[in-house]
């Protein structure tokens, strides 16, 4: 009783004299992370090591002399130095360490190079249909050409696609004998009977690439991601017949943890072939789930699980993420406690409570160092970390000190996070998780009568809907207790569930209204019954296909729950200060305040979810070129109106630029397209239609080919293991020469083919094969005009085609804006064609370093004489040109500049 007494007297200096400092000192490191993270160039490393070193210096010295007698500066300057110092100490820091990272990048002069390089598997293989992914680690390497030794140090992110049988055995990790080549004892090549392992070390002839990603809006950021995962350059297997075969070296015994994960995976994967009944799709795709909850490995799950997850909200669950974590450390923590208390000996060297505090956070370590020590694992167990040893210590922190202090730790360690929507979704959700344990905590003080019982271990009960208490002992005491977590689970959820939704919407541009539902079932059942049983099914089988089958209904359940109406709708994304301004807010209308605080903070959440980005003037357009790689795709919008011009390619075993790249630009611009111009049937301008169509069911569709080529069969996402046809008989029509319309003062026109073309082109029998030489020669080109600019789009038609149109009407074709032909070949941009456009700005989709070396170099000189200015996608990202500025043209990458991105030409 003693120490209780103690640790009482010693709590208010502490409430005193921490919490408010904690919380501005890291809103300064913070602050100081965010700014450095907005340079568009790094300085020198000399720059940031001075900086820092005058940073530390200054606060020194003010340290020192706040000691003196003579002192007499205010408090308030003091405190706002103190800050600033602070801010430029993080701000040194992290351009310190990414000047350091980015000295080491690959060298722009190795890109493309081929090269032969000897290294090691550094990490479990990430399975996608027809290629395997993982990171290499170099030992030695040799230049193809030439054969001169290259000094290659670079991590490396290294895909090997199954272009051959070779490949396609040595990828297969259900195969039993997986055949590679290797070295046999006299040193001739044989087979051996190994996949892809980690640890492994292997001689492949690889093509480097630099980290290069698309560049839009609301879309994912593949440059940063490589670069907060360190890797610092690409690279694809060549194995043709011209390049030297693969070669396995052996075993190096290293990456041993990441070798167990492969093995535990890759044994979940395979319990499907033992079992007695043909496996359903949806009992496959379950177990692909099972995999990634206890390794880590999300590629497990598939594309169509992960568009039912985004609808129901409960995506977070799906990964090793603070959820999993906190209940595996709470679990471990019941153990250790109840194993302690059964051996005398160590209850008098230790409390049981100290010991189950550090016994549940090493086991929660290792399982996140297991699950690949992923960012949201990582901010986990340093919040856990720093709850224990204050804990431990017997401090009395409020939990909003304890949760700037993990803040800290994970922002000092990875100032990157602050880029990642993981970092505020889960600190703000443990905000609320802290501040409900705190609250009940004070309405039972006996639960905090020792150091260790502290609001932090309140707030894992309120998360985990777990209690203690001893009247559980009893039938009736038990029911009252489980009514009682039961409303405390909901008030947790739904409050939770509008505090995200400003986070959400900023982030994601999605408000899941289904999501209060659906995690009301999937978390108590991911977090208590799927993810212990599938872990224990590892060494259990029973326990597997327990875990098997309730993972298989819930994910019924949730397919069904996301066909719900309005399940889930796309929302503009609001600006950051209007997101902070909705989170302000949600927590005045939900908090204990005044009445009057609680309906201003209803208002300002109604203005945040209202706020719509300015529409464009009646009789203006905007013309969005996005950057979807070697293929089309353009977003053409009205005052009222908006409308796409082809979707996008297809990536091989990564999706569509409809789902990867147009959809999540549209949903972050909160426009939905009426109409869908698909400009002939090329995989690199159809690829995203069945995405798109799926996601607008309204959508009208215009093509110059017949509804029966377009390849809009695709598993459905919201029915697992069954495929859907979309039904285009009352929405797609031609797209044909004198077709026009109006939209907001703007004017439409097809321009080519005719309709008289097209009969000839498609039979009346509906024959599936053109008679033309090629595809490209039905592209459909439109016209977009106002009476101040217009805009031309031509799909890939070629010479004669524009000679077609020449002969047609060739003042029709003048446009400031230019969608450049075929993507700027050689077989299109005539000389007279380009004259008769004469734009100022001609745009060239193309993918970057692509193997057609598009846009050619004499079609780039050919528009440049004519005083037009070429407009590559790979270096200018997506985009933007408006006809109330014809002159002027807007480049994402030049906008959102960032270090991490790769240098633009020019």
């Amino acid at each position: 009783m003693a120490e209780v007494s103690v640790h009482k007297a010693a709590e208010p200096s502490l409430w005193r004299r921490l919490p408010l400092s904690a919380r501005w000192c890291v809103l300064a490191l913070a602050t100081g992370f965010a700014l450095q993270l907005q340079q568009p160039q790094l300085w020198p490393q000399a720059v940031y090591s001075g900086l820092l070193l005058s940073a530390l210096a200054g606060l020194a010295v003010l340290v020192w002399r706040a000691r003196q007698p003579s002192w007499a500066v205010p408090a308030a300057a003091s405190q706002g130095v103190v800050l600033l110092l602070i801010a430029c100490m993080a701000f040194a820091w992290a351009g310190w360490r990414a000047a350091w990272f980015n000295a080491s990048a690959l060298p722009a002069q190795w890109h493309g190079l081929d090269v032969q390089v000897t290294g090691v598997v550094a990490s479990l293989p990430r399975l996608q249909e027809g290629v395997v992914r993982f990171r290499f680690e170099p030992e030695a390497a040799m230049a193809v050409q030439g054969g001169q030794a290259i000094d290659l140090q670079q991590l490396m992110d290294v895909a090997w696609y199954a272009s051959n049988s070779k490949s396609a055995q040595a990828l297969d990790p259900a195969a039993t004998a997986v055949a590679h080549l290797g070295e046999g004892d006299d040193g001739r090549s044989g087979a051996a009977a190994e996949p892809v392992r980690a640890g492994d070390r292997w001689r492949l002839s690889l093509r480097l690439r630099q980290p290069s990603g698309l560049r839009n809006p609301g879309t994912f950021d593949y440059e940063q991601w490589l670069w907060q995962q360190g890797v610092q350059a690409t690279a694809y297997v060549r194995d043709g017949a011209r390049d030297a075969a693969p070669v396995w070296l052996g075993d190096t015994g290293r990456y041993g943890l990441e070798r167990l994960r492969q093995q535990v995976r890759d044994r979940l994967l395979g319990s499907l072939q033992h079992s007695e009944h043909a496996a359903t799709a949806l009992e496959q795709r379950s177990v692909g789930i099972l995999a990634a909850l206890v390794t880590g490995d999300q590629r497990s799950i598939d594309q169509a699980d992960w568009e039912v997850f985004r609808i129901t909200g409960v995506a977070h669950l799906m990964a090793i993420s603070g959820v999993h974590i906190t209940m595996f450390a709470w679990l471990a923590m019941l153990c250790v406690g109840w194993l302690w208390r059964r051996c005398l000996p160590l209850m008098l060297w230790r409390p049981a409570a100290i010991a189950a505090a550090w016994g549940g956070f090493v086991l929660a370590l290792a399982y996140a160092l297991f699950s690949g020590w992923q960012l949201p694992a990582q901010r986990t167990v340093l919040m856990l970390a720093v709850w224990v040893v204050i804990s431990t210590r017997g401090v009395r922190w409020p939990w909003y000190a304890s949760l700037s202090l993990a803040g800290a730790v994970v922002l000092v360690l990875d100032p990157w996070a602050l880029q990642q929507p993981g970092f505020w979704l889960s600190f703000v959700a443990v905000g609320v998780l802290l501040n409900l344990a705190s609250q009940q905590g004070a309405q039972q003080p006996s639960r905090a009568s020792t150091p260790i019982a502290s609001a932090p271990a309140a707030a894992a009960d309120a998360a985990t809907l777990v209690s203690s208490h001893k009247s559980w002992l009893s039938w009736r005491a038990l029911h009252q207790s489980g009514v009682g977590k039961m409303q405390q689970f909901w008030q947790l959820q739904w409050r939770l569930t509008v505090l995200l939704i400003p986070l959400t919407v900023s982030l994601f541009g999605q408000i899941s209204w289904s999501g209060l539902v659906a995690n009301l079932l999937a978390i108590p059942v991911v977090s208590w019954v799927v993810t212990p049983l599938a872990m224990l099914g590892v060494w259990f089988e029973p326990a597997l296909v327990l875990a098997k089958w309730t993972m298989t209904a819930l994910l019924a359940v949730l397919a069904w729950i996301a066909q719900w109406p309005y399940s889930a709708v796309f929302w503009p994304i609001v600006p950051w200060y209007w997101a902070g301004l909705g989170l302000l807010a949600a927590l005045c209308w939900l908090g204990p305040w005044p009445a009057w605080l609680r309906l201003l903070g209803a208002l300002v959440f109604a203005l945040m979810l209202a706020w719509r980005p300015a529409p464009l003037p009646f009789g203006v357009f905007e013309v969005v070129a996005l950057d979807v790689g070697q293929g089309g795709g353009v977003l053409i919008k009205t005052r009222q109106h908006a409308m796409l011009f082809d979707a996008g390619p297809g990536y091989l075993g990564a999706g569509d630029a409809g789902e990867r790249v147009v959809l999540p630009a549209l949903q972050s611009w909160g426009v939905v397209p009426e109409l869908l111009v698909l400009s002939h049937n090329h995989n690199d301008h159809t690829g995203g239609a069945a995405a798109l169509m799926r996601a607008f069911p309204a959508m009208r569709v215009l093509a110059p080919f017949p509804q029966a080529l377009l390849p809009l069969r695709a598993s459905s996402a919201l029915v697992p293991g069954r495929s859907e046809e979309l039904d285009l008989s009352s929405r797609m029509s031609w797209c044909q020469q004198g077709l026009k319309w109006n939209w907001d003062g703007v004017e439409f026109e097809f321009l080519y083919p005719s309709a008289l073309q097209l009969a000839q082109w498609w039979s009346a029998s509906g024959d599936r094969t053109p008679q033309t030489p090629n595809a490209n020669a039905t592209s459909c080109v439109m016209r977009v005009s106002t009476a101040q600019a217009a805009a031309l789009l031509t799909g890939d038609i070629g010479r004669l085609q524009e000679l077609e149109l020449l002969l047609a009407n060739a003042e029709q074709l003048k446009a400031d804006w230019l969608q450049l032909p075929h993507h700027g070949s050689r077989s299109s941009s005539s000389e007279r064609f380009v004259a008769a456009v004469a734009p100022r700005y001609a745009i060239a989709q193309t993918g970057f370093a692509n193997q057609f070396n598009h846009p050619r170099p004499e079609v780039v000189q050919r528009y440049v004489l004519a005083g037009a200015r070429v407009i590559e996608s790979p270096q200018c990202g997506a985009s933007f040109w408006q006809s109330l500025q014809p002159e002027s043209i807007v480049c994402d990458r030049a906008q959102r500049r960032r270090y991490w991105q790769r240098p633009s030409a020019g």
